[in-house]
């Protein structure tokens, strides 16, 4: 044991394990601050910027002034899609159009109907006998006053197979029977009940539905438009490199909405023309894959090309004026002809609006500022574009029924 005046100097000093946690203690105060500057630097990164202090590549709207996300992490970007910035209702418009499209879709393709052709009606009192009628023929009956009352199913069957060929089937020039009979049986014998009698009746009378792949190609061109937007406005202000595949990928889906807007009037209209038909549907083709080509290009992105975007895809719609034109005058004695061109007409007057307003930048340019987070050009530009493949798909409806009732 040392002892001494040298006693109190060993004992103050230091121990090995003391000095360690010393040690420590400052290095977790250096990582704690170290932590907490990243933090902050990221937190910083991640905020939201003014237009001048954009990158060059982001730079578009000099009249949207703030709001702007600028190379976010990948991460942070996708998630953006839950918060506020000027780019929030550009995602939403048309992502919310997607979905609304995709159970158009799913419905659409529910829905297709049993036709029955005219030619075919005059065969379906013969038909009639060999019918099993138990299941609905109280209910023909009660919707169908003008059949006997009769007890005796035989005898029914005779009286309806006698009063149907009492029926001038050239005052009806397409009659769908399915249809009448649904409407008049009420819902516990449903079309999917009573599905083998109707087959017994109408067989082999009943004739498949006209051919839905020109309409679900313009319903896979709209979803297909909108989910690029959607995507595009969300992750293009990742990076550079993304925003070039972005900004190409939206004006390729502009240009396969246009084009395959096409497909259900011109095929409808000139179904029973093969060479119109072709023609037409091959120009469109064409001209929609030619623009998708150009819109590669690099100098396609570029603001100042704004204006002559715009102009490009307005004179793709418009060149649509000359096969309507024609199916006015081929099918002037058709009211279907006119209902169609009347939705055709509406929906080029809200494309032409969209377009005008996003290549005038209308409102913004009016009170730069004022329309960063809502109301900017783009964002009615995306709302009128919704409402015109809108307008279109009940534009397809009504020549689905044409065809599906009337044929060639």
């Amino acid at each position: 044991m040392i002892g001494g005046p040298y006693e109190g100097l060993i004992a103050t000093k230091p121990m090995p394990e003391k000095i360690n946690e010393s040690l420590h203690c400052e290095e977790g105060k250096s990582s704690l601050k170290e932590w907490k500057g990243v933090r902050l630097c990221k937190k910083i990164k991640n905020q939201l910027v003014e237009y001048n202090s954009l990158p060059s590549y982001l730079r578009d709207n000099e009249y949207i002034l703030g709001y702007y996300r600028s190379e976010w992490p990948l991460k942070h970007t996708i998630l953006s899609v839950f918060s506020i910035h000027n780019e929030t209702l550009n995602v939403w418009t048309h992502l919310i159009g997607f979905f609304l499209f995709l159970f158009l879709t799913i419905y659409t393709a529910m829905k297709a109907p049993t036709v029955v052709d005219f030619n075919s009606l005059q065969h379906l009192p013969k038909m009639i006998g060999t019918a099993d009628l138990n299941k609905i023929r109280l209910h023909l009956l009660n919707c169908l006053p003008s059949l006997p009352n009769m007890p005796d199913l035989l005898n029914f069957k005779n009286e309806l197979s006698t009063s149907l060929y009492s029926l001038d089937f050239s005052s009806l020039p397409s009659w769908n029977v399915v249809e009448l009979l649904t409407n008049c049986l009420p819902e516990q014998l449903s079309i999917n009940v009573v599905k083998d009698d109707m087959v017994d009746i109408l067989s082999p009378s009943a004739v498949q539905p006209i051919t839905r792949w020109p309409f679900f190609v313009f319903l896979g061109g709209a979803m297909f438009c909108l989910l690029a937007s959607s995507t595009c406005h969300l992750l293009a202000c990742h990076s550079q490199s993304l925003s070039y595949i972005m900004l190409r990928f939206d004006y390729a889906g502009i240009s396969a909405l246009i084009a395959t807007s096409f497909y259900p009037p011109v095929y409808y209209s000139f179904m029973c023309n093969p060479f119109f038909c072709f023609l037409y549907l091959g120009f469109i083709t064409l001209i929609g894959t030619a623009t998708i080509a150009f819109s590669l290009l690099p100098f396609f992105q570029k603001p100042w090309f704004r204006k002559y975007r715009a102009s490009l895809f307005f004179l793709m719609g418009f060149s649509g004026v000359v096969p309507i034109i024609h199916k006015l005058i081929l099918h002037k004695d058709r009211p279907e002809a006119l209902q169609t061109t009347g939705y055709e007409i509406l929906m080029g007057i809200l494309y032409g609006l969209g377009a005008v307003i996003y290549a005038t930048r209308i409102p913004e340019r009016w009170m730069p500022g004022k329309f960063d987070i809502a109301g900017h050009s783009h964002q009615l530009f995306h709302v009128l574009v919704v409402a015109g493949a809108y307008t279109h798909y009940q534009d397809g409806l009504v020549y689905l029924k044409w065809r599906d009732m009337k044929g060639c």
